[in-house]
């Protein structure tokens, strides 16, 4: 399998990759949170006695998942692994997001056991699973906590697993660690979404698509999907080029730059994954 690179005419219809959001528990907009089937708002009167029960390395909750959105703070990591691209319609509305899979709905990293790949870094998108802050509505800058309310993991009733509040109705260290996670995650986030519109002001993202020509099958595209234009980066210079460095965004548009060749680690994965495994 060959894939190749390619500028788009922005006036293509496209494919989004990645169908991001991130906005209520409630309404039409649940069905953006992704990975959340039923994602419910925490309450320590009405939830006090659930119990989480561990169900560690079973990521089959994401197997469907080609894409997932990365914070700056991932970039690093996630370079080594996967193409980060940034994935949305227009320059100004895009998230950074490392690149799954090829397919829709098929995710390389997750076996059929539901395993991650040995090694793989496991974004922080889905570490944070089955908790979510989600922002109540019309309100930017109020969460609240959720909890997906079809994960396996969860427990009702019994001695199962590990609760969520103690007798006291006060958070346990399951909890505490969760809600911790949590609250950097929208900090990473929030300096994420600065550094994704310093890139559209600068008019720094190029449109592009990925062609793939499966072995023994029938070629396709993936795109919606942007990335730095680096004739444009080394066009840059005096100030714009100094803030650039100084605010360590320079650093992370070299690490998306270098994680593209990822692609090929990708398409060998995908020659080599019986079609039977594709999720369904």
């Amino acid at each position: 399998m060959s894939p190749l690179f390619q500028n788009v005419d922005r006036k293509q219809s496209l494919s989004t990759v990645l169908p991001i959001g991130l906005t209520s528990c409630q309404g039409d907009t649940m069905k953006q949170l992704l990975i959340y089937e039923r994602p419910m708002q925490l309450n320590r009167v009405a939830h006090k006695d659930l119990r989480i029960r561990a169900t560690q390395g079973d990521f089959l909750f994401a197997s469907h998942l080609n894409s997932v959105p990365l914070a700056c703070s991932e970039f690093a990591r996630a370079a080594c692994h996967y193409p980060i691209v940034f994935a949305g319609n227009s320059p100004d509305a895009v998230v950074p997001a490392a690149l799954l899979g090829l397919r829709p709905q098929q995710n390389l990293m997750v076996d059929e056991a539901g395993q991650w790949q040995a090694d793989a870094y496991v974004p922080a998108f889905l570490r944070r699973y089955p908790f979510v802050l989600a922002e109540k509505d019309g309100q930017e800058q109020d969460f609240t906590v959720c909890l997906d309310a079809a994960f396996k993991g969860l427990v009702e009733e019994g001695d199962d697993g590990e609760p969520l509040f103690d007798a006291d109705g006060k958070d346990t260290p399951l909890l505490a660690n969760a809600l911790k996670f949590l609250q950097e995650y929208q900090v990473h986030l929030a300096r994420t979404r600065a550094f994704s519109s310093k890139l559209a002001k600068l008019d720094l993202l190029q449109l592009k698509q990925v062609r793939v020509q499966p072995v023994g099958g029938t070629e396709f595209t993936l795109d919606g999907f942007f990335v730095v234009d680096e004739q444009k980066l080394r066009e840059l210079k005096g100030k714009a080029l100094q803030e650039l460095a100084s605010s360590g965004d320079l650093g992370w548009i070299y690490a998306h730059l270098l994680s593209l060749v990822n692609v090929e680690r990708l398409t060998r994965r995908l020659d080599n994954r019986p079609v039977a495994a594709a999720p369904h």
